[in-house]
């Protein structure tokens, strides 16, 4: 029961935080300088790609890592066997 109401809390918490999240800024300061003279050289330059990109390559590590942290811990905890 305590799981559940752990999982209830937990998974309403993370949908309010995504309904009311403002859109994220994830350009470094060195994306951030080239694409200032990239905008400085050209007056259309689009950076919703590279926006897109650095966030890509955000995710990727964090499922790497949950990933590995799955099978760790499958292979650390032992399926229950049930006697009927």
């Amino acid at each position: 029961m305590k799981k559940l109401i752990f999982a209830l809390a937990l998974s309403f918490l993370l949908l309010g935080q995504l309904l009311t999240s403002a859109p994220a800024q994830a350009q470094c300061v060195m994306c951030k300088s080239q694409v200032e003279a990239a905008r400085a050289e050209k007056d259309d330059y689009d950076v919703a790609g590279l926006n897109k990109g650095i966030v890509y390559m955000m995710i990727v590590p964090y499922i790497l890592m949950g990933a590995v942290g799955y099978f760790w811990y499958r292979r650390t905890h032992p399926k229950r066997t049930t006697v009927a």
